[in-house]
C-alpha cells in the first residue's frame, strides 16, 4: 500500500516523449489529482537546486523523461534512482561541414578540425559527450579514431540551470541550447575556424538546412543500432528510489500515462506532430525530418533488449571518456515492477 504523495516533480527535456504528450494532454495532473497530488515542474521552481535536479536527480518523488545522459551520471555518481522504461526515438545525429570544405565522405575528417562545446560551470556536459558520441562512432565505420582528428573547444561558462523558472505553458522544458542564439561551435564553423560539428535533432536538421551546410553522415540513420545509441537513443524514463519504496502505486500511474499517451500518438498522428513540435521548440515540418513521417509510431517506452544493450553500450562510452564518475550496470538499474503492473492494468481495461 502507497503513502500519500504530497507532490510529483516532473521534468523532461525538448525532445519526442510520452511524458510529454501526458502532461500536455493534462493526463498526468488528472490522474493524481483524485489522491490530492499536487503535480509540479522542476523548470518552474525559482529555487535554481530544484531546478537543477533536471540533471543530477536530487529531488525526492521526482520523475524525468528525456536524455539518458544526466540520468546516467546521477546514477553514477551514487544517487538512489531507477529506470522505469526506456524509449528509442530515433533522431537525425549530423556531422556537418560547410559546402567548400573539401570534407565530402568522413575518410575526409581525418587530420581536420572539429568543433566541440564545453560547460565549464555543468555538472554534467552532455552536449560535449552527445557529440563525441556521434564522432566517435562515425569515425570508427571507417576504421578511425578520434585522436584522428584535431579537436577544438569553445567555451561555455553559463551553468544549464542558470536561467530563471519559467512558468508558461507548453515551455517547461529543460534545453541544453545556449540562450540568445545559435551554439557556439556552429558559429565557429561559419566562421571558418573549424571544419567540422555535430549537432542532433530537430534544431539541427533546420540548422544544416539554414546555412546550406554538406551532411558528411547521420549516424542517427545507420542500421546498426550500436551507432544510433546516444543521448536521446533511448531515452530514460527515471524516478527516484524514496517515490518507488514509499509511493509504488504513484510510480505505476506514471507510466500508465505515458502508455496510455503513446497508445493514443499512435492513433493520431496530425495531433501527435503538432503536440511533438511544442515540445521539441520547433515545426512540425523539422520533427519529420529529424525523426520521421512515422514519428507518432516511435515513442513506445518498454524495456526490450535492444534499448537495455544501446544503453549500456553508450554508458560504458561515457564512462572511458570520463564523463561518468563510476561504471553502471544498466540492467541492475531497472525495475521492471511499476513497468509491468501498468501494462497488466491497461491490458485488463481493454479487455
Amino acid at each position: 500500500m502507497s503513502n500519500k504523495l504530497d507532490t510529483l516533480w516532473y521534468t523532461r527535456c525538448p525532445v519526442p516523449t510520452g511524458l510529454g504528450i501526458a502532461l500536455q494532454k493534462g493526463w498526468l495532473e488528472e490522474s493524481f489529482r483524485s489522491q490530492c497530488t499536487n503535480v509540479q515542474s522542476l523548470r518552474e521552481s525559482d529555487d535554481k537546486a530544484v531546478r537543477e535536479s533536471h540533471f543530477d536527480h536530487t529531488l525526492q518523488n521526482s520523475v524525468r523523461h528525456g536524455g539518458n545522459i544526466p540520468a546516467l551520471w546521477a546514477r553514477a555518481a551514487g544517487r538512489d534512482t531507477r529506470v522505469l522504461g526506456l524509449s528509442w526515438s530515433d533522431e537525425t545525429q549530423l556531422i556537418l561541414t560547410l559546402p567548400d570544405s573539401g570534407i565530402k565522405t568522413v575518410r575526409d575528417l581525418k587530420g581536420r578540425r572539429f568543433g566541440l562545446p564545453r560547460w565549464t560551470s555543468a555538472q554534467i556536459d552532455f552536449s560535449r559527450a552527445q557529440a563525441i558520441r556521434g564522432l566517435e562512432n562515425a569515425l570508427k565505420l571507417e576504421g578511425l579514431a578520434v585522436n584522428d582528428v584535431e579537436l577544438v573547444d569553445y567555451i561555455i561558462e553559463a551553468g544549464q540551470s542558470d536561467a530563471p523558472a519559467v512558468r508558461a505553458a507548453g515551455s517547461n522544458v529543460f534545453s541544453g541550447r545556449r540562450s540568445g542564439g545559435q551554439s557556439a561551435e556552429l558559429l565557429g564553423l561559419l566562421r571558418g575556424q573549424v571544419d567540422a560539428i555535430f549537432l542532433k535533432g530537430a534544431s539541427a536538421a533546420h540548422t544544416a538546412s539554414q546555412f546550406g551546410l554538406h551532411t558528411v553522415i547521420d549516424t542517427g540513420a545507420h542500421p546498426d543500432p550500436l551507432i544510433r545509441a546516444n543521448n536521446g537513443t533511448p531515452r530514460t524514463l527515471t524516478v527516484d528510489q524514496n517515490l518507488l519504496e514509499n509511493h509504488f502505486d504513484s510510480a505505476v500511474r506514471i507510466v500508465e500515462q505515458v502508455l496510455r499517451a503513446e497508445d493514443w500518438a499512435r492513433r493520431n498522428p496530425d495531433e501527435t506532430l503538432r503536440f511533438l513540435a511544442r515540445e521539441s521548440n520547433s515545426s512540425e515540418y523539422w520533427v519529420t525530418v529529424a525523426y520521421g513521417e512515422d514519428a507518432h509510431l516511435r515513442l513506445d517506452t518498454d524495456l526490450s533488449e535492444t534499448s537495455i544493450a544501446g544503453l549500456q553500450d553508450f554508458s560504458d562510452f561515457l564512462f572511458r571518456w570520463q564523463f561518468l564518475p563510476n561504471p553502471v550496470d544498466v540492467r541492475s538499474w531497472i525495475d521492471p515492477r511499476p513497468f509491468e503492473t501498468a501494462q497488466s492494468l491497461l491490458q485488463q481495461r481493454a479487455a
